[in-house]
C-alpha cells in the first residue's frame, strides 16, 4: 500500500493528538452525569434540539457517507445525490413529524420495545436480536473504512488499525454512555468538515472549477449521463443500474424510511432529546446539512475519477473506496492534510459510536433485562451495558473483515440495509397506520419479510437473479421485502385476534399525544410541521440543475 502512503510531519500529528484528547475528555466529562441507566442509555432525555440534531446527522456521517458516498460518486456520478435528496430528507422529514410522537410519546427506550407493545414479545425478540447483528455488521465497515485510513497514515496493517480505531471509541462509550457519544458526535460534525472541505477546494481548482470538473466527467466511462440524475433512468442502461421505479420506491421510500425512521441508531439521538417538541425537530434539524453533505462526498468523488488514473480498480490502491485517501495524498499540503485526516477519522469514529451506542441499549434493555435477567437494580444495567459496549467492540472487529472483502462498502451496506431495515420499516409503518393488525400478524410478516430480503440477496450472488448491478438488487430486494410483509400482514390478521384497543393507546395513528408545548416551542419559526416542509421542498429544487 506504499501508493496510499500520507507524508504527515510534526504539525498533523499535533492535531491528531489534539483531536484524540478531546474525544477522551469529553468521555470522563460526561462521566460525571451518569447517575441512572437513562443517563446513560439515552442521556437522561435532557438534551436540546440543535445537540441532538447535529449529532443525528453526524451518526451517520461515518464510512457510509465518507468512504462510501465518494467511491459512489466516482462511479455513478450525480446518480449518488439520490441517497440524500429522495433518499434520506423526505424520510427524516417524516420521523420527525409522523413517527417521533409514537416514539417519544410512548415513553419507550428502544425501537425494538416499541415492537414489544404494539405486537407481543416474540416480534420484540426477533427485532432486538436482527437489529444487534445488523449494527455489529455496520460497525465493521465503519472500522474497516477507518483501517483503510490508518494504514494510508501510518503503514499498519489493516488489522493494526481496526484494533486501534476500535480501542479508541471503545474508551468514550464505555465510560461516558451516550451522552459522550452526542457530544462527541457535534464536535465530530465541525471536525469532518473542516477535513473535507479543503479536498473539494483544491480538487475543483486544479480541474478548472465545476464547469471543468463536468467537461472532465463528459470524456469519462460516465460520459453525460454521469452529471445527471434522472433523465436516463427510464431503464437500467445508466451508471447506477437502475431504472426510477426502483430508486423511487425501493430506495427513496422502503430503504429510505426503513433506515431513518427504524433504525434505532438514529432514533436513539431523538429519543434523548429534552422533550417532545425538540425529538420532533431532532431529524429535521438534521435535514437541513444533510441536503449539502453531498458537496463535500459526491464532488470528491468525481474529482478523484478524472485526476487519477486507473481508478475503479477490483483490488489495490485504486479500488473506489480509496478515492477519499487518495485524493488526500495528492492535494494536501502538510497541515491541512493533519485537518483532513482528523476529519476522516472522526467521522468514523463517530459512525461507530452509534452503532455501538445502539447496540448497547438494544442489548442491555430488550435482550439481557426482558429475557435473561429481570427486576435488577439500575447499576446492575449500567454495568450490563459497559460490558456490551466492550462486545459489541469486540465483535465488530471481527466484522470489519467481512466488510474488507467489498471493492465498494457502499454496495454492502444497501444490502445489509434491504435485509435488515426493509422489511422493520414495513411492519411499523402498517402496524402504526393499521390498528387491527394482529401480534401474530407482526411476527410472522417481519420474519416472512427478512426471509425473502435474505433469499433475494443469496439468489442474486448465485447468480440466479439476473439484476444488473449490486444496487438494483438492493432497491427489489426491499421491495419485495415490503411487498411480501403486506401480503402476510393482510393474510394473517383477518384470521387472528387484534389487541384490546387500550392497549394500543399512543402506539397507533390517531391516539398519540404530543403533550403541552413548552412557552419557547410554541413559536412559529419551531414548527416541525413548517420546518418539514422547508427541506422537502429543498430536496426537490436541488435536483432541477441536475436533472
Amino acid at each position: 500500500m506504499d501508493g496510499l502512503r500520507l507524508d504527515l510531519n510534526l504539525v498533523d500529528y499535533l492535531l491528531l493528538a489534539l483531536y484524540f484528547a478531546t474525544v477522551l475528555g469529553v468521555g470522563f466529562a460526561a462521566r460525571r452525569s451518569i447517575r441512572t441507566s437513562v443517563d446513560f442509555f439515552l442521556s437522561g432525555r435532557s438534551l436540546p434540539a440543535w445537540v441532538t440534531g447535529l449529532a443525528f446527522v453526524s451518526a451517520n456521517l461515518g464510512a457510509l457517507e465518507i468512504i462510501g458516498m465518494a467511491a459512489n460518486g466516482a462511479q455513478y456520478g450525480l446518480m449518488t445525490t439520490h441517497y440524500y435528496w429522495i433518499g434520506a430528507v423526505p424520510a427524516m422529514v417524516f420521523l420527525g413529524i409522523v413517527m417521533m410522537p409514537f416514539y417519544y410519546g410512548s415513553r419507550v427506550r428502544s425501537v425494538p420495545e416499541y415492537l414489544r407493545l404494539r405486537f407481543n414479545r416474540p416480534t420484540h425478540l426477533l427485532n432486538a436480536v436482527t437489529f444487534a447483528v445488523a449494527q455489529m455488521l455496520i460497525a465493521g465497515v465503519n472500522l474497516y473504512a477507518l483501517a483503510i485510513v490508518m494504514r494510508a497514515l501510518l503503514g499498519w496493517p489493516l488489522w493494526t488499525s481496526i484494533v486501534l480505531g476500535a480501542a479508541i471509541v471503545l474508551v468514550y462509550i464505555t465510560i461516558g454512555g451516550l451522552t459522550s457519544a452526542i457530544y462527541n458526535e457535534v464536535l465530530q460534525f465541525f471536525v469532518i468538515l473542516a477535513g473535507l472541505i479543503p479536498i473539494v477546494v483544491i480538487g475543483l481548482v486544479k480541474v478548472g472549477g465545476i464547469e471543468g470538473l463536468w467537461d472532465k466527467v463528459r470524456d469519462t466511462p460516465l460520459g453525460a449521463a454521469g452529471l445527471d440524475t434522472w433523465s436516463h433512468t427510464g431503464g437500467s442502461d445508466n451508471p447506477l443500474g437502475a431504472n426510477w421505479f426502483g430508486i423511487v420506491f425501493g430506495l427513496g421510500f422502503v430503504l429510505s424510511f426503513g433506515y431513518w425512521t427504524t433504525n434505532f441508531a438514529e432514533v436513539q439521538r431523538a429519543l434523548s432529546a429534552k422533550n417532545m417538541s425538540a425529538a420532533r425537530r431532532t431529524p429535521i434539524i438534521a435535514a437541513f446539512p444533510k441536503l449539502f453533505i453531498p458537496i463535500v462526498t459526491v464532488i470528491p468523488g468525481l474529482v478523484a475519477l478524472v485526476t487519477i488514473e486507473g481508478l475503479g480498480a477490483e483490488d489495490g490502491d485504486l479500488q473506489y473506496n480509496n478515492a477519499i485517501p487518495l485524493l488526500m495524498r495528492d492535494l494536501l499540503p502538510n497541515g491541512v492534510l493533519g485537518v483532513a485526516v482528523t476529519g476522516l477519522i472522526a467521522s468514523f469514529m463517530a459512525g461507530m459510536a452509534a452503532n455501538v451506542s445502539g447496540f448497547n441499549t438494544v442489548f442491555t434493555y430488550d435482550i439481557w433485562q426482558t429475557y435473561v435477567k429481570r427486576d435488577r437494580d439500575d447499576d446492575y444495567y449500567v454495568r450490563i451495558g459497559r460490558i456490551a459496549t466492550i462486545g459489541g467492540v469486540v465483535v465488530g472487529i471481527g466484522t470489519a473483515f467481512i466488510a474488507a472483502g467489498f471493492s465498494n462498502i457502499m454496495n454492502y451496506i444497501q444490502a445489509l440495509f434491504s435485509v435488515f431495515n426493509a422489511p422493520l420499516f414495513a411492519t411499523f409503518i402498517i402496524g402504526m397506520f393499521w390498528r387491527r393488525m394482529t401480534a401474530v400478524a407482526g411476527f410472522w410478516s417481519l420474519l416472512a419479510g427478512t426471509v425473502v430480503a435474505l433469499g433475494t440477496y443469496l439468489l442474486y450472488l448465485a447468480g440466479l437473479l439476473p439484476f444488473d448491478s449490486d444496487l438494483e438488487e438492493s432497491f427489489w430486494g426491499a421491495g419485495l421485502a415490503f411487498v411480501t410483509v403486506a401480503i402476510v400482514a393482510a393474510v394473517l390478521t383477518p384470521a387472528t385476534q387484534p389487541k384490546p384497543a387500550e392497549e394500543l393507546r399512543g402506539l397507533v395513528y390517531g391516539t398519540a399525544d404530543l403533550g403541552e408545548l413548552d412557552p419557547e416551542d410554541r413559536v412559529w419559526y419551531r414548527s416541525p410541521v413548517l420546518l418539514g416542509s422547508i427541506a422537502v421542498f429543498l430536496s426537490i429544487v436541488f435536483y432541477i440543475p441536475f436533472f
